[in-house]
């Protein structure tokens, strides 16, 4: 979907460099929970960091936290345990202070026994790192089950900005007349970490009511949004959208693109919802995963990327309209061959019938009107239409894939991948392809055969491409759809649409 008001105008505040004089460019982390000094760059404001449980999010967060002077000691996030010690550990991290500064990097390192580099720590940045401990219901945290219980009063009071109240109104979709955060007497000896409770009143109802009578995302919300952020600020959120539902989830993001855009601060989350990533521009979201033992950092997915890649499901990222299934099939065949075959789990083709039906959509996509990206092919005997790309051969897929197939003598190569005879697999494409409407012809052959339709052209033009079709053919539809998925970046519209591929007639030698 398209960028919200708010983060469209963070965005373009920040790529015309009006801003953010001081900032964080990058973390680099060495020796800490399997990382082996991989950099993670801070491209947009807001950065969402996306992946699996365990591959290292949440120790983004805390390495920016410990590079900070206002945050605890680095061995507070990494502590030295009866399983383990953390040894030739390092945060390297680069700020901008000035635009004149250029690139300052700073380092803290634990070699042996203690961190060492302490006063290296940036000094001059406010951070709030808000933890998963938010999550908790407020019955269950240390200590406050006391202060639910007896003669508890309460004796002091810091009431929310009206400005906080708004906010709070707005992404819960609640109007809210008063909300404080509240300490009482059971915390009377305390000088510090005092606890409070947060206390809200809806408009209209008859009193108010504590956090221990909340909903776990109204707790969440009226704990996160009272954070005094201040100019230049950077706030690190673990698990965003954590007992937030999607609408709430969006709304939040939004809150925080206005406040990054007034204070000119950072923020980076890390998160599991494809509601959150798809509010940010592709810039602002960066996958996390492990293969091979080694974590990789990569940036600019999309939202259905990220799914796909934490998920058993597929969520393809760009729609490829076909007339039919067997185009579609005919499709996917293609760009398996081609140079860009990791595109296969990241489109998915979509039958739309008639071929004015293609055109219409055409022209939608020359328009830019869709909200994903999306290309459209004719079958290759249709003439060009603007927006519509031509599957190759000149023809309907079933007679230039029979025909093609049939003239190179390869039903071996069929037969093979069916576990038919050559000579059965000739006799049944050759048999019908004497039919006069080419739509019967996988079916017939098919029965001959003693397989499924599908089964039959799916091996067809598994063949087809791998010994009819030219490579340069195969790349040039590949890169195509590359090119749209690029271009549209998940969620951005492109400027201006790739240009369709204009596949012709096919010679037919082997490549």
């Amino acid at each position: 979907m398209p960028l919200s008001k708010e983060v469209r105008l963070l965005q373009s505040r920040w790529d015309g460099k009006q801003g953010w004089p001081k900032r964080l460019e990058w973390v680099e982390i060495q020796g800490i929970r399997g990382w082996t000094g991989q950099r993670i760059e801070l491209q947009f404001p807001i950065v969402a960091i996306v992946g699996e449980n365990g591959v290292g999010k949440s120790t983004i967060l805390q390495a920016i936290a410990a590079s900070f002077d206002s945050q605890p000691y680095p061995s507070d996030f990494f502590p030295d345990t009866a399983w383990e010690t953390v040894t030739a550990a390092e945060i390297r991290t680069s700020h901008r202070d000035s635009p004149q500064s250029g690139s300052l990097p700073t380092n803290i390192t634990k070699l042996t026994q203690r961190w060492r580099g302490l006063d290296r720590r940036k000094k001059d940045r406010s951070v709030k790192y808000i933890d998963l401990g938010r999550i908790q219901p407020m019955g269950a945290r240390v200590g406050y089950a006391r202060i639910a219980k007896g003669n508890v009063k309460e004796t002091s009071t810091a009431p929310f900005e009206a400005s906080t109240i708004e906010r709070f109104s707005r992404i819960m979709g609640r109007d809210y007349s008063a909300a404080r955060l509240s300490v009482t007497n059971a915390d009377e000896h305390l000088k510090e970490d005092r606890r409070k409770v947060p206390v809200v009143a809806r408009s209209g109802a008859s009193s108010p009511y504590s956090g221990f009578h909340s909903g776990a995302g109204e707790l969440v919300l009226a704990e996160l949004l009272p954070v005094e952020l201040e100019k230049f600020s950077i706030l690190l959120i673990d698990e965003i959208e954590t007992s937030l539902h999607p609408r709430t989830q969006r709304r939040l993001i939004r809150d925080i693109a206005t406040m990054c855009r007034q204070l000119e601060m950072q923020c980076v989350v890390t998160t599991h919802s494809p509601y959150v990533l798809d509010e940010l521009p592709p810039e602002g979201r960066i996958y996390l995963m492990e293969s091979d033992g080694q974590k990789r950092i990569i940036s600019h997915i999309s939202p259905a990327f990220a799914m796909s890649k934490m998920d058993d499901e597929i969520y393809p990222e760009i729609d490829a309209y076909v007339e039919d299934e067997r185009s579609g099939t005919m499709l996917n065949e293609i760009v398996s061959r081609s140079s860009q075959r990791d595109l296969m789990l990241r489109f998915q083709p979509v039958p739309f019938g008639a071929a004015n039906v293609g055109r219409s959509l055409g022209t939608m996509c020359k328009e830019n009107r869709f909200k994903r990206p999306t290309v459209v092919f004719l079958d290759g005997d249709q003439d060009q239409s603007d927006g519509c790309s031509l599957l190759p051969g000149g023809d309907a897929p079933e007679r230039v894939v029979f025909e093609g197939l049939l003239k190179l003598g390869t039903s071996s190569g069929v037969g093979n991948r069916l576990s038919r005879s050559e000579a059965d697999v000739t006799d049944a494409l050759s048999q019908a392809s004497l039919l006069s409407n080419h739509h019967d012809w996988v079916k017939a052959a098919a029965d001959r055969l003693s397989v499924s339709g599908d089964t039959l052209w799916q091996a067809m033009c598994a063949e087809w491409v791998q010994v009819v079709l030219p490579p340069a053919e195969a790349d040039k539809i590949g890169d195509y759809l590359m090119t749209a998925l690029v271009l549209r970046g998940g969620t951005r519209y492109y400027e201006k649409p790739p240009v369709p591929v204009q596949s012709g007639l096919l010679g037919l030698d082997p490549p």
